[in-house]
C-alpha cells in the first residue's frame, strides 16, 4: 500500500433521525488512531450542514453512517451538495444497513465503496488510502 503525501482529512457524519452513533464514533476513533485528521459532526445532521462542514473543513472524503434506511435520500444529496459547491473531488464513503441492490445503484451515481455491518475498520482504511493515493497520483 503506497503512503498518503499529507494526513487525509475526513469528516464523519450521522445524518437523518437516526440517534445510534455507536459505529459512526468506532469509525472516527479508528481512522484517527490510522493517521487521518478526523471531523466528527454528532447526531442529526442535514445533508446541507454535512455539505457545508465538508467545504468548510476542506475534507477529502465524506463518511456518512446511515442506519434509518434514508440511504437512497441522503447519500445523493451530500453528493449533489457537494458538487454543486464545485466539491466533486471529495470521496463519499459510508455504511449502515444497506442492500445489495441499493450499494450498487448508489455506486453509479458516484458514491464510493459502502460498508456493511461488521466490516473490518481496516477494510475502510485501507479502503481510503488507497482512493487518497490514486487521486494524488492522478493530479500529479
Amino acid at each position: 500500500m503506497a503512503t498518503p503525501s499529507r494526513p487525509i482529512r475526513v469528516l464523519i457524519a450521522k445524518p437523518g433521525l437516526d440517534g445510534h452513533d455507536r459505529g459512526a464514533k468506532v469509525v472516527a476513533a479508528a481512522l484517527r488512531d490510522a493517521g487521518m485528521e478526523v471531523i466528527y459532526t454528532g447526531l442529526h445532521q442535514t445533508p446541507e450542514m454535512i455539505a457545508t462542514a465538508a467545504v468548510q473543513e476542506d475534507v477529502d472524503v465524506v463518511g456518512l453512517s446511515i442506519l434509518s434506511g434514508a440511504h437512497m435520500t441522503l447519500f445523493p444529496r451530500v453528493l449533489e451538495l457537494l458538487r454543486d459547491q464545485g466539491r466533486d473531488d471529495v470521496l463519499i464513503t459510508g455504511g449502515g444497513i444497506l442492500p445489495k441492490e441499493d450499494i450498487e445503484q448508489l455506486q453509479t451515481l458516484g458514491i464510493g465503496k459502502l460498508f456493511g455491518p461488521g466490516t473490518s475498520t481496516t477494510d475502510l482504511i485501507d479502503y481510503i488510502k488507497d482512493w487518497f493515493v490514486e487521486r494524488e497520483r492522478q493530479e500529479a
